[in-house]
């Protein structure tokens, strides 16, 4: 072995005078940046502000490697570039495999005719072939868990299958051999002989993740160029993973209240006012509680964006929305990111004089098409472009839509993809599609966030479809163009669990399904699954069968609008949660394993999860089961529905019949408890409810005005709710908001508690 290379200290970062450098950044004792510089330039689009924190740190040599450690972190780095990676206590967590790839066998030429003839995809290897290509492959135990990647298709833990990161909008049906669909959101969480870790890889670059596919030894991130760059995070648990990810990528901004109500879509409402009306008197008639319409390409006059054909809509859009408005439902738009190549189109003409849209290598318009036909594609790395698409939002809220939803951004072309080499710009620098593309709905999104807080002085609602690692801080994601059919509900559970896991806490999938058409049944069990989900919204594809909750008549009805009413009770505890996940990144729907990383039982659980620390949520999701297996994790569960108490860490055998979805509540659990309502008005409440599961228990309550950021400057109210067997106490232990609940009413197993708030004290009497 060759000797260890010197080094260079410039504060919190140590360059080892490798043939190519390797920079080792301290940013927090948890977080090491490793770092190779290949040529790229540019900053992050992940990670925005400055990160490291001063962090206490020692280098030594151990003669054949280099030990370097925080307080919780220590890194061996060899003579041969080995970087070793253990957590406090010694054990291992990310530790390079010293061996060779063994490249999966694959179809020799004659035989790949033969096989694609008959209609069969082939896999190939990633190769080698693009000059900028890099690798890293780390060992895998054979006790090792991944986590992660955000909503790539397939079961919770992601050993065993290999993915791309490059987004794209494959039509074909969303299964667990799909290597990329519409995200690249390259984090990774691991349980190693159940210590956790995490690696962020951030590269834009279409890039690779063999999760142990090659072989079950180890699994490897390639990319086809840009430096090597990626975050070693540690913790004590899987949430410390997840809380220091959020804090190097961002965390999910508090919503709005409203926007965690139902919604309604469907692409063809919007192609007349009369639909959309009838839909709107329909959620009134049938008693369901709503807070949205979404409306699809249709509004648009021939799909051109930042126009509404008035034509469809009486002439007058803004008193049409304004009437939906006073019936208690808000208005989101969808808009694409295709310009129509039209001259007589103002946003075509204004982007194609300033420069805005994205040029061949020739330095002609790019022009591919899309909904409206011929389409430009405007150049959202540049600020100035992300600026001018901001301010064209304006046309939308000046008519008073409540957000916008944001799609194709992939970007999706129908056409061919577009090539590597069409020229898009890095910020103010040229650039490539090939670096640009995995960040294009990302900067959409950013561009789209801005414009509406601008004009709007609320908090954004921006739902996106792609996007890149930290878009969570400026949308809202749902998984895209999913089925009506059931391996689709089976896989919502562990695409928005590893969503969450990958920092994205406002996530949803399309109710029912978009594609294809629903049963009964199936759109039954779905509203039953998804009904703790962030983002909730029924959404189908147009030609598809209806499938609004009166489509199929009783008790399809009955049974969803029950849980829509379960849903906007329990709105409270969930704006609690993003409350506390602004701080920790927790997400609000979790994998049982977030919560009970010890618990082997749970570490590949794929129908059950978690909403915070304290409900536990079991689907069915498969077709004509009545009875269903439910694991209970650690500590003693009340059955939500009866009262009946579990102790954990066993099976229990549960009835299912069509209107039940199984749902437990951890022993001693407190809980708001909202009023009934149809729509989550603007208008502050003067008493709030709390359940309690048990005997005892303490909830901290957060309260501000649902709407605006007055809260960052401390406008907001904290109750800490207090029981103690018969004894109740509530304190407001922070107190910025006006005005504050005038009764807080307690249930308890066997009475009640009123207490009511007295001015004079400030406080809370019975």
């Amino acid at each position: 072995m060759s000797a260890l290379p010197s080094y260079t200290q410039n504060g919190q970062t140590i360059t080892f005078a490798f043939a190519q450098p390797l920079q080792l950044t301290i940013v927090t004792p948890e977080i090491i940046r490793v770092f190779i510089n290949r040529g790229e330039q540019g900053e992050s689009y992940a990670i925005e502000g400055h990160k490291i924190q001063a962090t206490d740190f020692t280098i030594e040599s151990a003669g054949d490697h280099y030990i370097i450690r925080t307080s919780a972190l220590t890194i061996h780095l060899d003579s041969e570039r080995h970087l070793d990676t253990f957590d406090k206590d010694g054990n291992a967590l990310i530790t390079d495999y010293r061996g060779e790839r063994i490249h999966l066998k694959g179809v020799d030429k004659v035989h790949e005719r033969l096989v694609e003839a008959e209609g069969h995809s082939v896999t190939k290897a990633p190769t080698k072939s693009d000059q900028g290509y890099y690798e890293i492959i780390k060992s895998l135990a054979p006790d090792e868990y991944l986590y992660g990647l955000g909503d790539k298709t397939g079961y919770l833990n992601k050993r065993g299958f290999a993915y791309d990161n490059w987004n794209v909008d494959n039509p074909a049906p969303q299964l667990e051999i799909l290597p990329n669909i519409y995200k690249s959101i390259p984090v990774m969480l691991g349980l190693k002989n159940g210590h956790p870790y995490g690696i962020f890889f951030d590269n834009t670059y279409q890039s690779h993740l063999d999760m142990g596919k090659e072989s079950n030894h180890y699994y490897f991130y390639s990319a086809v160029q840009g430096n090597l760059d990626y975050y070693i995070i540690g913790g004590t648990t899987l949430k410390d993973i997840v809380t220091n990810y959020t804090y190097l990528t961002g965390r999910t901004p508090l919503p709005q209240k409203w926007t965690l109500g139902y919604q309604q879509s469907r692409w063809g409402y919007s192609a007349s006012q009369e639909e959309v009306q009838a839909i709107a008197d329909n959620l009134a008639k049938y008693d369901l509680p709503c807070d949205a319409i979404h409306f699809d390409v249709d509004y648009m006059d021939g799909y051109r964006v930042f126009t509404w054909d008035k034509d469809k809509y009486q002439g007058n859009p803004k008193k049409f929305i304004t009437k939906l408005n006073q019936q208690g439902l808000k208005v989101i738009p969808i808009i694409d990111p295709g310009v129509k190549q039209d001259s007589d189109y103002h946003i075509y003409a204004e982007g194609l004089k300033k420069g805005y849209f994205v040029k061949s290598a020739d330095g002609d318009v790019y022009i591919n098409k899309v909904w409206p036909g011929n389409a430009a594609f405007p150049d959202f790395g540049r600020p100035e472009v992300r600026q001018w698409w901001a301010n064209n939002g304006k046309f939308l809220t000046d008519l008073g839509v409540a957000g916008i939803w944001i799609d194709m951004n992939e970007p999706a072309t129908f056409e061919g993809p577009i090539p590597d080499d069409v020229v898009f710009n890095d910020q103010d620098t040229p650039s490539t599609h090939k670096k640009m593309h995995n960040v294009y709905g990302h900067n959409m999104a950013k561009a789209t966030y801005a414009g509406l807080k601008e004009q709007t002085g609320n908090r954004p609602f921006v739902i996106t479809r792609a996007a890149y690692a930290g878009t969570q801080k400026y949308s809202t994601v749902w998984t895209g163009d999913n089925r009506s059919m059931w391996p689709h509900i089976q896989m919502m559970i562990p695409q928005l669990c590893n969503l969450g896991l990958s920092g994205f806490s406002f996530t949803g999938t399309d109710i029912g399904g978009f594609a294809s058409d629903t049963t009964s049944e199936l759109l039954t069990r779905w509203i039953e699954g998804a009904i703790f989900s962030p983002l909730l919204r029924n959404h189908a594809a147009l030609g598809t069968r209806q499938q609004e909750p009166w489509a199929f008549g009783e008790p399809t009805l009955n049974i969803y609008r029950k849980y829509l009413k379960l849903r906007y009770r329990l709105i409270p505890y969930l704006y609690d949660l993003f409350a506390k996940e602004t701080k920790t990144g927790l997400p609000i729907m979790r994998p049982v394993v977030l919560n009970y990383d010890q618990d082997p039982r749970v570490r590949d659980l794929n129908d059950e999860y978690m909403v915070g620390d304290d409900i536990l949520v079991a689907p069915v999701v498969q077709k004509s089961q009545f009875k269903r297996l439910v694991y209970l994790p650690a500590g003693n569960w009340v059955d939500f529905w009866n009262g009946a108490e579990y102790a954990g860490n066993q099976d229990i055998v549960v009835d299912t019949p069509l209107d039940k979805l199984p749902l437990f509540v951890k022993q001693n659990t407190i809980l708001p408890w909202g009023p009934a309502v149809s729509h989550i008005s603007d208008e502050p409440l003067k008493a709030m409810t709390f359940r309690v599961f048990g005997t005892q228990g303490t909830y901290q309550h957060y309260q501000d005005n649902g709407r605006d950021f007055k809260y960052q400057s401390g406008e907001w109210n904290n109750y800490t709710i207090t029981v103690d067997h018969n004894k109740v106490n509530v304190q407001l232990t922070h107190h910025g908001y006006q005005p504050v609940y005038q009764q807080i009413t307690v249930e308890l197993s066997d009475h009640v508690v009123k207490l009511t708030y007295d001015n004079d004290s400030s406080c809370y009497r019975e």
